[in-house]
């Protein structure tokens, strides 16, 4: 095995610097897309739960405040001027 492994070495043209570089950069851009898709598995289903979430609380909050009472009959005054506006 080892003498095939020589062979093969003395039997190749050796690399350019561009060659190696090429490689290289190539071998980074392999590992760097695994790393990067490793472990996101899920994750964009936990971030749409959070925002969910999020709007649901912020709905929430937004309808306690326009039914409230000083609120309601601001709105409720608003339309009517607005519905009786003269043109």
């Amino acid at each position: 095995m080892q003498a095939t492994t020589a062979a093969r070495r003395t039997a190749e043209a050796p690399m350019t610097a561009s060659a190696r570089a090429s490689k290289a950069a190539t071998w980074w851009s392999r590992c760097r897309d695994r790393v990067r898709g490793a472990g996101e598995d899920g994750m964009t289903t936990a971030e749409y739960a959070v925002g969910t979430l999020a709007a649901c609380a912020l709905a929430a909050v937004l309808y306690k405040v326009v039914t409230s009472g000083p609120v309601s009959a601001a709105l409720q005054q608003l339309i009517v001027k607005a519905l009786h506006a003269t043109f």
